[in-house]
């Protein structure tokens, strides 16, 4: 499953982090945080990095289909 932006941010949101806490939680620069989420390319580690912090804190990642009824992509607490 592509971790977009738009998944970000809903992650965000659902743990009620801003940029600044996610970029600490994953360390990496908050400008980093916010070109992602602009749709800005970054680099792979990095997206996997933003995905793994924001698993840490408790948060499934879906993938279309994926135990969503409605068959889209998502994001919950696990």
């Amino acid at each position: 499953m592509e971790f977009s932006p738009n998944l970000c941010r809903a992650g965000r949101a659902l743990l009620e982090w801003s940029a600044v806490d996610l970029a600490e939680a994953a360390k990496v620069g908050i400008a980093t945080v916010k070109r992602f989420e602009a749709g800005d390319a970054v680099r792979q580690p990095t997206k996997d990095a933003l995905r793994a912090a924001m698993e840490a804190a408790g948060l499934l990642f879906l993938a279309a289909g994926e135990k969503a009824p409605a068959g889209g992509e998502g994001v919950r607490r696990a």
